[in-house]
């Protein structure tokens, strides 16, 4: 398995945007996306993203650390 890499939450936005998720709403520092089949998660926009809440993303949208890392790129 691989490592996470460092990312700023434009970063994990623009890797979700990938597979569907939309910006919906902001929260104060939070971001609200929904994706398909009504799926929503919170990005929070700090520089960077701390490697257990990126997993907890990743379970919430429903995808696995790679098909995350292919997004990436």
């Amino acid at each position: 398995m691989s490592k996470l890499p460092i990312l700023s939450w434009r970063d994990v936005v623009k890797a979700l945007s990938k597979k569907g998720f939309k910006v919906v709403r902001q929260r104060g520092s939070h971001l609200i996306l929904e994706g398909p089949e009504h799926r929503f998660t919170v990005v929070p926009r700090h520089e960077t993203i701390a490697p257990t809440t990126l997993l907890k993303i990743m379970a919430q949208v429903g995808i696995t650390k790679e098909e995350f890392i292919k997004l990436l790129n």
